[in-house]
Order: structure tokens, then sequence, then C-alpha cells
């Protein structure tokens, strides 16, 4: 008998392997795809007031993960009328950008509603699946009218180191009002009632015949508008000083600083960096300690002086510092110094809130009071503090006592007036007649 032929049997192994090779390729390329373009483009437009003008600055930021920016488009449309606003390439395709822009003039908006549209695309391989891009849709009203201005009249008598006040009303909501002096600008505050009102200062070492204040008012929009004030600026003669700065004064106090410029190896070295660097960095404290401020007057009548003290500096005067005949530094001295007793109680010089109290630089121990609307007082070198941040204090209550922490070369109270976070002469505010003439009467009182 014939051996019947052995059927042979063909695997199916190779092929179930190749598919699912082909199946891991493909999964492998697909997370290639998706690794290699990142997510998808990011965009982030400011201001998002929902107003606008032909002077409102927009600010457009882009970022891509990975696949690298390729195009944005701007385009603004109102009552069926579109235009294009922006159209910016990226052919190095950079991961980020910053875009700034205006609405065109020539675009022959109307104040109303506008949509402003912008879409961003990414070099994503996937692009055609939607994927590599980001849009947004902002929906704005457009106002070109600017607010109007309506400040009380008078003529503001100015100290050159001195303080101000102004009132005034504007016509519409504003994101933006207060004083501009130079590069200095001074905010403002609505009452109650529906004016605003702002503290202004010259500072000491501007000329007066550059004092020119202007209130300055800016809607949502971006509309501003400006009202130049009448001022007589009256010139002040500030004294000279020379201050020796001997081993024992160095010796004693710059154990305060050390910890501060370690690097430092003589005490003479420490008092060069905390006279002009810690000075400075106090300075610019000021003004975020300014920031912290009532929106309404918490002070009444003429500001307190220390009691039975006598005047040992003024506010301006003009400091040499010398080390061994040779002179080191120069300053200028922004506040009064007062001697009392040693350890003499140091009372409120006005009705207000705690806004500091702690070590602060060339200060030492320092208590400021906010007296609201940026009006703030300064007590410095203080041995005790009696108050704690945030607490309410009366005309008059002791807020600490009298030392010599600090850069102090003797027991004594650095005290100091503050507007908007300039320090001003002290000496108007301990003044009831100069009250009267230069504030309450700007104030309508």
């Amino acid at each position: 008998m014939k051996a019947l032929p052995v059927e042979k049997k063909h695997s199916s192994a190779l092929p179930r392997t190749v598919g699912a090779l082909f199946v891991l390729l493909l999964i492998g390329l697909v997370a290639y795809v998706f690794l290699r373009d990142g997510g998808a483009p990011v965009l982030t437009l400011t201001p998002q007031t929902g107003a606008a003008s032909y002077t409102t600055d927009f600010s457009l930021s882009l970022t891509s993960s990975r696949a690298g920016l390729k195009e944005c488009v701007i385009t603004a449309t109102q009552d069926g009328k579109r235009v294009e606003v922006l159209r910016k390439s990226f052919p190095d395709k950079q991961l980020a950008h910053t875009e700034n822009f205006r609405l065109p003039r020539e675009g022959g908006f109307k104040e109303g509603p506008l949509e402003l549209s912008i879409t961003v695309r990414d070099n994503a391989l996937l692009s055609f699946l939607g994927r590599g891009k980001t849009s947004l849709v902002q929906n704005l009203t457009l106002d070109f009218s600017p607010p109007r201005l309506n400040v009380t009249p008078g003529i503001h008598n100015v100290n050159q180191g001195g303080g101000a006040v102004v009132s005034y009303t504007v016509s519409k909501p504003v994101e933006k009002t207060g004083v501009a002096v130079g590069q200095r600008f001074f905010p403002a505050f609505q009452q109650p009632g529906g004016e605003f009102v702002c503290y202004f200062a010259m500072p000491y070492d501007m000329p007066p015949s550059e004092f020119k204040p202007k209130v300055i008012a800016r809607d949502k929009a971006g509309n501003e508008a400006t009202a130049t004030l009448t001022v007589l600026a009256i010139p002040k003669a500030f004294k000279a000083d020379k201050l020796n700065i001997p081993d024992e004064f160095l010796n004693d106090k710059m154990s305060q600083y050390t910890a501060l410029y370690p690097a430092e190896k003589t005490p003479l070295d420490i008092y060069k960096r905390v006279n002009t660097e810690l000075r400075k960095q106090n300075e610019a404290q000021l003004l975020k300690v300014a920031e912290d401020t009532s929106p309404t007057q918490l002070w009444s009548g003429p500001f307190l002086r220390l009691p039975n003290a006598a005047p040992k500096a003024g506010f301006g005067d003009q400091r040499d510092y010398y080390y061994k005949g040779e002179k080191i530094d120069h300053q200028t001295h922004m506040g009064a110094d007062l001697a009392s007793l040693a350890n003499a109680p140091v009372p409120a010089a006005n009705s207000g809130r705690i806004v500091f109290a702690e070590f602060f630089g060339i200060y030492g121990n320092c208590v400021i009071i906010d007296h609201g609307l940026g009006l703030q007082s300064l007590y410095s070198h203080l041995s005790e503090i009696a108050v704690a941040k945030g607490a309410q204090v009366k005309k008059g209550d002791t807020i600490g006592k009298t030392g010599v922490t600090g850069l102090a070369g003797g027991d004594h109270l650095h005290f100091g007036m503050i507007v908007g976070g300039l320090q001003v002469s002290p000496t108007e505010w301990w003044d009831e007649h100069w009250i009267k003439d230069n504030i309450l009467k700007h104030l309508g009182k």
C-alpha cells in the first residue's frame, strides 16, 4: 500500500509577527509625531480690560512646545467688515515670541463692539488633522473719547522738597489717574463723593523751573487726558554738613550689617556699602510700603513733634562723609533729627494705621504710620517698638522709644514724612497754618 502524502501545514506565526511589528511601528510613529509636535501652541493676550482704542497697546505672547511657531494672523471684524491687523511668519521656527500691536487707524473702525480674532499655527506634522493650531476670539468695545478733567481751581504754592494736594473730578471711569512730576507718578484716590484726591510733591533735587506737575487720567481703552496745574515753585537752600566717621562708630555699628556683606573685610568697607547700596534699597522699599495706604484720609490737624526735643539735623541737609580726612561719600539727609532724653517715648504724629514695624536697614528699628491717600510718617532709630503692623493708632499714642539703632550716632528720633513713597520736609506738617493754606484749602475744607 502506498503511503498517503502528508499534508504540509503552513505556519501562521510569521504573518502574525509581521503584523505585530507593523502595529508597533505605527504606534511608535504616532508617538514620535505626538512627542515631536508637543502640545498645541499657547497664546496670551493683554490687556484684558474689554475696552480698546487706537492707542491701546496690545501684547500677544506666543509659545510652541516643540514644533516651533509657523504663522500668526490677527483680524478685527466690526459690522461684517473684516480687517487684517497682523500676519506674521516664523521661518526660523522659534519657540516663543511676543508681538506688540495696535488697531490700525486706516481700518476705519467706529466706537462700539468689535471682534478681535487671533490664530496661531506651529509646524506640527499632523497639521492637516487640526493639530498645531490655537485660536482666540476677544470681544472688545471701542472707545475713542478721552475722559474730561475738572480740576479744583487755585494756585499751589509748593516748596522744593515739599508736599501739596489737588482734588478733581473725571467724567468717566478710569483705570489710572494721579499727578505726574517728571518721571514720578503719585496715584489719586476716589472719594465717596466721587471726586479724586491726590497728594504730590516736588523732589528736593528737582530745580523749581522743572517742576511742572500735571494731572493724568487714563480710561480702560487707553484714552488719556491731562491738565497742567498752576503752581508757584519755591526754591529752598539746603544746609551743607561735614561728618567725620570715627573707628569707634564703625566698630560699634557695623556688626548690625555684617551678615548682609560677608565678603567685606573691614567695618569701613561695610559702612560704604551700607551708606550707599542699603540706603538706596531702603528708599526703593518706601515706594512699596506707600502702596499699603488707605483710600481715605485718616489724619486731622497738625502733626505732633517729639515733645521737648532739640533739632539736630534737618531735611535736605547735604552731607559729606570723611574718614581720617578723606571724603568717602555724599548723601542727603531725608528727615528731621530730634533729640530728647535717652529712650524718650515717641508719640504717633497723627492718627493712622501701622504699615511697618521692624528693623529697616539704615533706619534701624522703624515704624511707619499710614495716614491715608499715600501720606505716611516714619520714626526710626528706635530702641523699642511698641506697636505691631496692622494696628490702628491715634495721635499721641506711644509707638516706641528713641534709641541708637541703625546708623544713629547718638540717641535721637529720625522723623520723616512721606508722600507717595517720596520723603518730603516734615516741618510743613507740623505747621497748622501751612496745612490750612496748602492742604485743606485745596480740599475745600
